[in-house]
């Protein structure tokens, strides 16, 4: 009876629960609603999902979302509106779109044969122009698309297909039928967002996902591998994936999707077409890249035959995929299906080429180059949305969203008809489709929210189609959401396909008997060498500069504890070098003579405007790392997100309104100290979970010559000039060895072994000659371009630092002496810059005598 009598007030509750939920849902009349059927009842599956939430109880469920928000931030899942510098977190709407199998099998053909429609299309426009020469399409709406790319005509691609990763934005309308509002095949984004909306939602809700038979969306993903590797002109291909930079709006995206398919992420200055071939600039020379998928727009991929001004591209391309020495993923030129003017005659031609009818239809669209077409969009314009038929631009106002002519003054509805009549190829009017609702969580409450849904399909080794088992859904907060919302700033929900048979649990991982066993990762491209080596430094100069703030604000209490007539606490060399040092670094933007040393400290520390601040540092690393985000483990990226945060510990010296009581020398400290420890698990991580292989090479090489630079200027601040027991001190201090010298040495800080410490010591990792030997390490492990035996340049310098460091003498150490060292350090790092990274190219044209890869 125990078991019951417990069981039954949980089960009232809820119920209770559930019709409060529904009783305040009340979808809009005469659109079609995913959770409410005809009659006003909750469809099956939808049910199901709301019981699973009921058990755990509105605390918890907002827990639970909480959660997922955390995660979204902890990822790294951002975009960037077009014009923005900073990063936008990617908003995840609560709720996951639920479509059954059934229903998702009508979309999933449907998606199938418009993909296979479109790439027969490409394929004809850019080949035998057949659709052309027998009217079925007229050559305007072809040649008038700035998408249509004249040197692809005639060429034939590698494996084949002009589409190799195709999307369609579909939507329901009031009948509850599917219509494709788009196509996209330039460069079609949304499916790595998809993949993390998949990953958030997974861990937030295991036991509701596991329990509702979603399906999984890997095996799309290994499908769409394979067949980019299908589509390579060799074996064991070099897949890479090419990104405008980290300036793009979905460059967060274009990072997840390379991790997750294991490809290399590259930019048009990575890139050197030569002899019909395409190569990537990397540490061992010019590497051949065999397939590659584009996130640039064709316009931009080949300055020598598109767009001149082009920075994103690589000159030479279009003649690597003329010679089919480059597989594409898509095609120079497939955007051209994006235009709506094409739109308007897919329905005839998809007989035509395919020999049935569509199984999605288009939404409405009225090509107005047509005349028939054109005398009815005007007889009907108060009912039409118009949009330029191929692109943004047109009649002066026109974006990618429309305009709906009923919303315009008489004057100006009679100039957009007038515009139509002059030159109507330039026009389309599309039908206004009340968009289908779906369930969003607001405020503790269902709502319906009108959504549109991205599907992603690829062509697979069999050359087939395959199709995501979900997609990219976007939730809208009004009706009107075509015409009212950029793409961007809308949410996002995961979408759910509920499968009526097992699921396929398959990963990206190889089967077990043909797993071929790799240890080193692949190339290393020489920007990415470059971001990493910068990164390191950047890392280790924010350490040094609150080494410098911290020892200062110490300094300074001390000198308020001990007031006395002492000489030794009232001695402030330590404190007037420690200033000095931090204003020729850049660290304070204060002039000293007006300014405290308490607040030249707080600015060294915190002013993100003073460029060499700890906290302007910090930022730079981060910034370098956002470049080579694919090589860096979430855990790290946390780490440098909070280190940033860590260091703003008043607001900024350019700040306004009220002015705030500063902070003391010890909430100073604290700050330090908190960020200090932040960068020692940054360490930890680099030390223990980076793979020895190049890349780690290049991110402690960054720190070691930094460090070994930094110690340099640290010794002749504080050791010249007849230097008070406190100002070595301080030295010792700031290479964090006070506990070692202190059980060498009985005797108080003396000059002689101070300097054998800081800079000769073989066994002291702060040391100057520790940093020297760790350099000629990691040089000797990396690759060279001639395989001569001689060594390089870099090499040869490290190799006689390390020597001259190891028989040098702390005795004839002095000023002139370290700073040598120092200079030679520096040119060091310029050796290591010119010979592995981008901006010479010498070294990259002497690769040509060694084996391309």
């Amino acid at each position: 009876m125990f078991p019951d009598a417990a069981v039954a007030p949980l089960a009232e509750a809820k119920s209770r629960r559930i019709a409060s939920w529904l009783s305040d849902y009340r979808p809009a009349q005469g659109t079609f609603d995913e959770l409410m059927d005809e009659a006003g009842r909750p469809r099956p599956h939808w049910l199901s999902l709301l019981e699973a939430l009921a058990e755990f109880g509105e605390a918890e469920i907002d827990q639970r979302f909480a959660r997922a928000s955390r995660r979204i931030d902890e990822m790294g899942i951002t975009y960037r509106v077009h014009g923005e510098a900073r990063e936008r977190p990617a908003p995840l709407s609560r709720l996951p779109l639920l479509l059954t199998q059934t229903e998702w099998a009508k979309i999933e053909r449907g998606i199938c044969q418009r993909a296979e429609l479109l790439d027969l299309l490409l394929r004809d426009v850019y080949g035998e122009n057949r659709l052309v020469a027998q009217g079925a399409l007229p050559a305007a709406a072809v040649a008038g698309s700035p998408e249509y790319v004249r040197p692809m005509s005639g060429v034939k691609p590698a494996g084949g297909r002009w589409l190799r990763f195709y999307a369609a934005d579909i939507a329901r309308g009031p009948d509850g039928e599917w219509r494709v509002l788009g196509d996209r095949a330039q460069a079609p984004s949304g499916s790595g967002y998809a993949l993390e909306n998949r990953l958030i939602m997974a861990r937030t809700f295991p036991s509701l996902f596991r329990d509702m038979n979603v399906r999984r969306l890997a095996s799309f993903f290994r499908d769409f591998r394979a067949g980019l590797a299908s589509a390579a002109p060799r074996a064991d291909p070099r897949i890479c994936l090419l990104t405008p930079g980290v300036f793009s709006e979905t460059y967060a995206e274009q990072v997840s999707l390379a991790r997750y398919l294991g490809l290399l992420l590259v930019e048009g200055d990575d890139l050197m077409a030569s002899d019909g071939k395409l190569f990537v600039r990397t540490i061992a020379g010019l590497k051949r890249v065999d397939v590659l998928w584009r996130r640039v727009d064709a316009d931009w991929c080949d300055p020598l035959e598109m767009n001149a001004g082009s920075r994103l591209g690589a000159p030479g391309l279009f003649e690597a995929i003329r010679q089919s020495a480059i597989g594409m993923a898509n095609m120079p030129g497939a955007g051209l299906v994006e235009a709506r003017a094409l739109m308007s005659f897919l329905p005839s031609l998809a007989p035509r080429l395919l020999g049935e009818d569509l199984r999605i239809a288009n939404i409405e669209t009225l090509w107005c180059g047509k005349e028939d077409a054109q005398t009815r969009v005007l007889a009907e314009l108060d009912s039409r949305r118009v949009k330029g038929a191929f692109g943004p631009g047109v009649f002066g106002r026109i974006d990618s969203r429309g305009i709906h002519a009923a919303g315009l003054g008489e004057g100006e509805k009679k100039r957009l008809a007038a515009a139509i009549a002059e030159r109507g190829m330039d026009f389309v009017a599309q039908e206004q489709l009340a968009l289908a609702t779906t369930p969003a969580w607001v405020d503790g409450a269902l709502r319906p929210r009108p959504f549109s849904l991205r599907v992603f399909a690829t062509a697979t080794r069999d050359d087939d189609w395959s199709v995501m088992p979900g997609g990219y859904c976007r939730v809208y907060d009004r009706q009107d959401a075509q015409a009212l919302y950029p793409e961007t700033e809308a949410p996002s929900a995961d979408v759910w396909v509920l499968s009526d048979a097992p699921i396929d649990v398959s990963t990206l991982m190889p089967p077990a008997e043909n797993a071929h066993i790799v240890r080193v990762p692949g190339v290393l491209p020489s920007r990415a060498a470059d971001n990493l080596f910068w990164m390191g430094r950047y890392l280790e100069r924010t350490e040094a500069v609150l080494r410098l703030a911290r020892c200062l604000c110490n300094r300074l209490s001390d000198r308020q504890i001990h007031q006395t007539d002492d000489a030794r606490h009232d001695d402030r060399q330590p404190i007037d070098r420690l200033l000095r040092q931090l204003v020729a670094w850049g660290c304070v933007n204060e002039n000293p003579r007006e300014t405290s040393a308490a607040a030249l400290a707080l600015s060294a520390v915190s002013d993100a405007a003073a460029y060499g601040s700890a906290r302007a540092c910090a930022r730079e690393a981060r910034r370098t790392a956002s470049i080579v985000r694919e090589r860096l483990s979430q855990d790290m990226w946390q780490l440098l997100r909070r280190l940033e945060t860590r260091l703003q510990c008043t607001v900024d010296s350019d700040r306004s309104g009220p002015a705030l009581e500063p902070p003391s020398e010890p909430e100073i400290v604290d700050c330090a100290d908190r960020a200090l420890q932040t960068l020692a698990a940054l360490s930890g991580l680099m030390d223990e979970n980076f793979n020895r292989v190049a890349g780690w090479s290049f991110l402690d090489l960054g720190k070691r010559v930094e460090r070994a630079i930094n110690t340099c200027r640290f010794a002749r601040q504080f050791a010249d000039g007849r230097p008070t027991m406190e100002s070595l001190d301080v030295l010792i201090e700031l290479i964090d060895s006070q506990i070692t010298y202190r059980g060498r040495y009985l005797s108080g800080a003396a000059l002689a072994p101070v300097h054998d410490m800081v800079l000769l010591d073989p066994f002291n990792p702060r040391s100057v000659a520790f940093q020297a030997a760790r350099i000629d390490d990691h040089l000797a492990g990396l690759p060279t371009l001639l395989d001569d035996g001689m060594m390089e340049k870099p090499r040869r310098m490290s190799t006689l630092l390390r020597a001259e460091l190891g028989s040098q003498e702390a005795q004839t150490l002095d000023a002139t002496v370290i700073l040598v060292i120092e200079q030679r350090f520096l040119s060091l790092a310029e050796a290591i810059s010119e010979r592995y990274f981008l901006h010479r190219q010498s070294a990259m044209t002497a690769s040509k005598r060694a084996q391309f890869a």
